[in-house]
């Protein structure tokens, strides 16, 4: 669902490559799982499947993570969970804060994921002078004004964008002038920002049109002739 755009170069500090920072929270989610389970060790193939892709580009990635199992055993499962999740920065806590409170900048506030993953909601934002004190999640809805010190106070590098569309370049300038190198954009549309901040962008609209495409070709398909061929349009 979620798009991205870095302007930083195609490989991370340890020469890992963006395709497989992509890939390793889908890993992390799947060893979670069966951690959870009590299971202590795991095959690249159980663990591939489980995250969706091939066990061969599993294995390509974790050879950039230094981890390679072993022969007959597999992977560690708790090993793993450490060793992605430090890779992916989850081992300290990253402030958030989300702009725009009002049916998804709410939702996204109720979200208990944040917390289990490593990111605490510093502050919800809004420009609505009328919600400001309302308490969503647990937290005050803070005046938009209140911006640059949050981020300063807070020591904020995450930003979440739920504003309308008409908003969320102004918002957006305003983060990055204030600190913030990292923006979730959940606003419909593209936004421009310096290098060095990278922008991921999760469309929900454009993912249903995708889903729409797919549905409108199988149903084309289930109107065919049996034997795959379309009918021969009949001379008038």
């Amino acid at each position: 669902m979620a798009t991205g755009r870095s302007h930083r170069p195609a490989t991370r500090g340890r020469g890992i490559p963006e395709a497989t920072v992509a890939r390793l929270p889908l890993y992390l989610r799947a060893l979670t799982a069966l951690s959870e389970r009590s299971v202590p060790t795991v095959s690249s193939e159980e663990l591939a499947a489980a995250a969706g892709v091939n066990s061969a580009k599993l294995r390509k990635d974790f050879s950039y993570l230094g981890s390679y199992g072993t022969r007959g055993v597999g992977y560690d499962v708790e090993y793993l969970v450490y060793q992605i999740s430090r890779e992916l920065g989850l081992t300290q806590d990253w402030p958030v804060v989300i702009v725009g409170i009002g049916n998804l900048g709410a939702a996204l506030a109720n979200y208990g994921g944040f917390a289990s993953r490593g990111f605490r909601v510093a502050a919800l934002l809004d420009a609505d002078a009328s919600l400001a004190g309302r308490l969503v999640a647990g937290l005050p809805v803070r005046h938009i004004d209140e911006l640059e010190s949050i981020v300063e106070d807070n020591q904020v590098s995450i930003g979440v964008i739920a504003t309308p569309a008409g908003a969320a370049q102004e918002v957006t300038d305003r983060l990055v002038a204030a600190g913030v190198t990292s923006i979730l954009n959940f606003a419909p549309t593209v936004l421009s920002v310096p290098d060095g901040v990278d922008v991921r962008k999760v469309d929900l609209s454009i993912e249903l049109q995708i889903l729409a495409f797919h549905e409108q070709r199988k149903a084309g398909e289930d109107r065919q002739e049996p034997d795959g061929d379309v009918p021969a349009v009949m001379p008038a």
